[in-house]
């Protein structure tokens, strides 16, 4: 497996951590009643799933970000490639002429 792949694949799988934590932490504390809600219902194991599965991706994707930008700074040293200098053109300004007036009259 390519190693960007696989760099993406474990920064995924930390976010993926990270959201059953904060999921898991919501409903033991009990946050907004939804650890209750979840107890009392018939359906409450499959609204902990929804709620870990988005919650998931959420925190995979920004963990995912995090670690792409974070590559930047693990690069060499700035000005270390090849800058080719790209001389600088001097303005001039754009001449109007208008049919049937003369130039330099007011």
């Amino acid at each position: 497996m390519p190693h960007l792949v696989r760099f993406l694949m474990r920064h995924a799988l930390i976010g993926f951590a990270l959201a059953i934590l904060f999921v898991g932490a919501l409903l033991a504390f009990d946050v907004a009643r939804l650890g209750s809600l979840v107890r009392a219902s018939s359906t409450g194991g499959l609204a902990a799933l929804i709620l870990v599965f988005s919650v998931g991706v959420t925190f995979s994707s920004v963990q995912m970000g995090f670690a792409v930008m974070l590559l930047a700074s693990r690069d060499e040293e700035p000005g270390s490639g090849r800058r080719r200098t790209i001389p600088a053109r001097r303005l001039r300004l754009a001449e109007l002429r208008v049919p049937g007036r003369r130039t330099g009259q007011d």
